[in-house]
């Protein structure tokens, strides 16, 4: 900044091509620039840096062209379709703070790509197939062994309704787990209800439906909570019909082999660096594992769907699996490298302030509702501190306090680089100040509340600039490349860096100039225009992260 607005580095490159000096090239360069009316100043530094300074016409003309544009100059490139897999919760068991980073990370890269112009199918890929589902049935069946679901000479039809509610199967699903941990018996008749399941037990089905309805409700009561939202609601479950012929055809292809009385694909390549183990399809004893259905599933969606990429937002622990499952759909031609990019967008993990992955002051897992409703309580509290909403009424005032929590908890994940872990602070991310989601809302709301106070209508009149107003300027020109920074990277911390700098410089502005009683009225005319500007493009970086903003706080 303290030599110009813009630098270009391309004359390096270039003087390897023109087999010239790069301070040459960029002379040559220069000389043609400085033609064109757009630059006040154009220089060169050290061996071939061009600086770039545009003049303030120049400027207001381009951003009188992004007022005018309803994407805020962002031109739309996806093309095709793409299937983001994130979420990936387990059927019986309750949603937790792991599932917070997959949920909204993938959500905002659903929001990134369906604003770039691509037709996104986001796939929750339920756990709704494993031995977790033996577990629960064989539990149940100790405590209620009077339901006709365990009555094998039972022809039906079993009750329409649920006979298990969400608190009781997310009861039930622990105590069952340490139970079969603690006894080997109890495990194998685990077992033996997982494979009766799968078999098409009639009793066990419908128990398994029931499991499955009362978990997905459940499930969408607390993604809605947080503004997160699913086009496609498969499972595990979905893809075991294809499983039997698809084990069939790779090895009749050859490309599965047996090993050990287990079924794999070897995967291996020469140029490894790494051993990559085989992706086993059938363990010994028969039975299919999760790189087996994940598979099937990527054979599934290329049927269904003909997805142009599909991307996978999971645990970056899960890194040599998805390599694993990503090799075999190549070798298997399930996903054929020219029609569809794989991709593994993986996240580190949300810690404790002890450094450890996060867990409740007891030692467990704390569940995502109960995160959600901490939120909540911290933002009340937030609000009684900064006297926020004290005119409104309970509804208002629970409404903004649920906006805040939201901002709060996904911009406080956002903001990291995607593979990082973070710590888990609620005192940090709720605070109205510093690099969080309540101080952006706070940011936009206040000029919102400066616009109506103007009573400011968005006429789109010519800008008029001055030494204060040009750094917010430039920085409201710079939202197609951070955009374009993210949907490249799968990387939403884009931005939250670009949100946060924007409210940071407009505060700056706010308070370096004179806005309402500002006399030269063509002056106070562009300024309350680059506040509009600055709102519009917050509430549009905001919402592909999943914030809404209140109208007032």
């Amino acid at each position: 900044p303290d030599l110009a607005q813009f630098q270009c580095n391309g004359a390096m490159a270039a003087a390897k091509i023109a087999k010239k000096a790069p301070r040459t090239v960029a002379e040559d360069i220069v000389a043609t620039l400085k033609k064109h009316d757009a630059f006040s100043k154009i220089d060169i530094a050290g061996p071939g840096f061009i600086n770039l300074t545009v003049t303030d016409d120049f400027l207001a003309a381009h951003l009188k062209t992004i007022a005018a544009d309803p994407r805020c100059g962002v031109p739309e490139t996806g093309e095709g379709t793409v299937v983001v897999d994130y979420g990936g919760p387990n059927v019986a068991k309750a949603l937790h703070v792991g599932h917070l980073r997959s949920s909204i990370i993938g959500d905002s890269v659903c929001r990134l790509m369906k604003f770039s112009g691509y037709h996104v199918l986001g796939d929750i890929h339920l756990g709704d197939w494993g031995t977790q589902m033996g577990m629960v049935i064989s539990e149940l069946q100790r405590r209620q062994p009077d339901l006709p679901h365990f009555d094998r000479d039972y022809t039906g039809p079993y009750p329409a309704e649920p006979v298990i509610t969400l608190a009781t199967l997310e009861e039930i699903y622990p105590a069952a787990s340490a139970a079969c941990k603690a006894d080997e018996e109890r495990m194998a008749l685990a077992r033996m209800a997982t494979k009766e399941l799968q078999d098409g037990r009639a009793g066990y089905r419908a128990l398994w439906r029931d499991f499955l309805t009362v978990s997905t409700e459940g499930m969408k009561k607390n993604f809605a909570a947080l503004g997160i939202s699913f086009d496609v609601w498969k499972g595990e479950s979905s893809v075991q019909d294809l499983i039997p012929p698809m084990v069939e055809e790779l090895t009749h292809s050859g490309h599965a082999i047996k090993d050990q009385g287990a079924i794999i694909i070897p995967i291996e390549k020469n140029d490894d660096k790494k051993e990559v183990p085989p992706l086993i399809l059938v363990k010994s004893d028969g039975a299919a594992m999760y790189s087996t259905t994940d598979l099937a599933t990527i054979k599934d969606r290329m049927a269904a769907y003909a997805p142009d990429k599909i991307v996978y937002v999971i645990d970056q622990r899960q890194s040599l699996h998805i390599e694993q499952v990503f090799r075999a759909a190549r070798l298997a031609g399930y996903a054929p490298e020219n029609e569809v990019d794989l991709i593994f967008a993986g996240f580190g993990t949300m810690n404790g302030t002890d450094g450890k992955p996060f867990k409740t002051r007891a030692g467990g897992v704390l569940k995502l509702e109960d995160l959600i409703e901490t939120g909540r309580e911290k933002a009340r509290a937030r609000m009684e501190e900064a006297h926020v909403a004290e005119d409104m009424d309970a509804a208002e005032k629970e409404d903004i306090a649920q906006k805040i929590a939201v901002a709060a908890l996904k911009f406080a994940d956002l903001q990291n680089q995607r593979q990082s872990d973070y710590v888990f602070d609620i005192d940090r991310m709720t605070a109205f100040e510093g690099k969080t989601g309540p101080y952006l809302l706070y940011q936009a709301v206040r000029i919102k509340s400066l616009l109506r106070k103007a009573n400011h209508i968005d006429s789109r009149e010519a800008f008029v600039l001055t030494d204060i107003d040009r750094d917010l300027a430039l920085l409201l020109t710079e939202l197609p490349e951070v955009i374009e920074a993210a949907l490249s990277h799968y990387a939403p911390h884009y931005l939250c860096d670009y949100a946060y700098r924007l409210a940071q410089s407009f505060s700056g502005f706010y308070n370096r100039c004179h806005i309402l009683s500002e006399e030269n009225d063509a002056l106070r005319e562009s300024r309350l225009a680059l506040c509009a500007m600055t709102v519009r493009v917050l509430e549009l970086t905001l919402s592909l992260l999943g914030i809404k903003i209140p109208d007032r706080m």
